[in-house]
């Protein structure tokens, strides 16, 4: 038979996992910096206008994949690096799945947690 496992406490609840929009916009901006260019400057190359780069940056805005694709050439990268930076940055502030709900097994029995 198997043992009985106590859950662990939930009464906080994790934080809430980031969101692409943010993670892009931060990643929009970073890049923006790192070419030392104004907001401005980087719209003009995009074709977009100063405001509306403004609030993708602030997360604000979910930009269509042709907007992404827009701004991303006028910082002289590529989609695919841009996209998989922001990839790379949603796995660093995620928690895996794995330590939301620790399992135990002892003495080689396996033990099955539920959950709703």
């Amino acid at each position: 038979m198997a043992d009985i496992l106590d859950f662990p406490d939930r009464s906080t609840p994790p934080p809430p996992e980031p969101l692409w929009r943010h993670m892009l916009g931060d990643q929009l901006r970073r890049r923006r910096h790192e070419n030392q260019e104004t907001l401005g400057e980087t719209a003009a190359k995009a074709g977009v206008s100063p405001q509306y780069l403004s609030e993708v940056e602030r997360g604000l805005k979910e930009p269509s994949s042709e907007m992404i694709a827009a701004i991303a050439g006028a910082l002289d990268t590529t989609l695919i690096d841009l996209t998989s930076s922001v990839a790379d940055d949603l796995r660093a502030a995620s928690v895996p799945a794995s330590a939301a709900v620790p399992v135990s097994v002892s003495a080689g029995r396996g033990a099955f947690a539920l959950a709703a």
